[in-house]
């Protein structure tokens, strides 16, 4: 596949639209944001490919900062939901309330939305809160819309909900179950800056702040790019070498030896899902018009590291999830058709 796969002009003036929109975003975000390339690359792969993701780091490293700033870079809506253990579904959502009519004196129930009515959502320390609330988000993020009362209220594209946790304190926390993990895309893990960046970091916030940011792309660009990157062909072998990597990472008679002694459950048909979905909106960035294998590799750890449920053995041992990806990397061979 060495032609363009984009079947017209105007999909391939959008894709370079999208590659200059991507260049000037990160221009803008590294205004303010220090470092973390592959965590920015990460959350832009999961906006335009339509998707939601997890960002694992410890206290301090700019999550919340991140998200706020896209959503002032691409002038969409933004939402901060903190999660703590007394939250309620209807803190998300938004409920009916009783509203008098000044003129007839008659009460009628007027929906109050809540603030998952916005376009990027950061859904701040999930874990703290109890299940019950955490599933409110369920049918937001893959249905995009929310139901109250019986009644259904969509939500205005574009849609993304950013959920974050810390990884050191986990008491009094609630851990989120598989089957909403799953529904992430991604696992961001976000980690400490190098030296040089740190020291950049701490004179920039100590000093005066007030940065102006350039609406490089907008919603609607976000839209056109998720319904560009679903136009993006992907060859059969791709396809079948993320499926390959997933059906690997499930215990069994033919799965390597390190799976079935560390895992419990692999991974999900939703894994080569995102990851050729996300290797769609990747090559897009890149400049490219069709998913490589270098894709698949790059996006495997992201998309796979929450999806695979290791047992009492690997957490015995320390084993990690990334680890038994890295693993999967080596034991699954990459098909020689020269596609790279």
């Amino acid at each position: 596949m060495t032609n363009p796969a984009l079947e017209s002009q105007a999909d391939l003036a959008l894709a370079d639209r999208l590659k200059v929109g991507v260049d000037q975003v990160t221009t803008e975000l590294h205004k303010l944001i220090v470092g973390q390339e592959t965590v920015i690359e990460q959350v832009l792969l999961s906006l335009f490919a339509g998707g939601n993701s997890l960002i694992v780091g410890v206290p301090g490293l700019a999550k919340t900062l991140l998200i706020n700033t896209i959503s002032q870079v691409l002038d969409l809506k933004f939402s901060r939901i903190q999660f703590t253990p007394d939250l309620m579904p209807s803190d998300i959502t938004g409920t009916d309330i009783i509203n008098e009519d000044p003129e007839t004196g008659r009460r009628r129930l007027i929906f109050t939305p809540g603030p998952i009515f916005a376009n990027i959502v950061l859904a701040d320390e999930i874990n703290r809160t109890p299940p019950k609330t955490q599933a409110a988000l369920l049918e937001a993020m893959q249905e995009k819309r929310v139901t109250v009362q019986g009644k259904t209220y969509p939500l205005e594209p574009p849609f993304h909900v950013f959920a974050t946790q810390n990884p050191i304190e986990l008491e009094g926390t609630y851990p989120l179950p598989e089957a909403q993990l799953d529904r992430f895309m991604f696992h961001i893990v976000m980690d400490y800056l190098n030296e040089d960046d740190e020291v950049l970091v701490v004179t920039r916030t100590t000093a005066t702040m007030n940065q102006h940011f350039t609406h490089a792309l907008t919603g609607q660009d976000v839209r056109d790019f998720q319904a560009l990157v679903r136009r993006v062909p992907v060859a059969d072998a791709v396809a079948r070498y993320a499926v390959n990597l997933t059906r690997a990472s499930r215990p069994g008679p033919t799965a390597p030896k390190f799976i079935n002694e560390w895992v419990s459950y692999g991974a999900s048909t939703r894994a080569p899902q995102q990851m050729i979905l996300a290797g769609k909106a990747r090559a897009l960035m890149q400049g490219r018009y069709h998913v490589s294998f270098d894709d698949v590799r790059a996006l495997a750890k992201p998309v796979m590291r929450h999806r695979v449920l290791m047992n009492f053995h690997a957490e015995s041992e320390k084993v990690t999830s990334d680890q038994i990806v890295d693993k999967l990397l080596e034991a699954v061979p990459v098909p020689s058709s020269g596609m790279k």
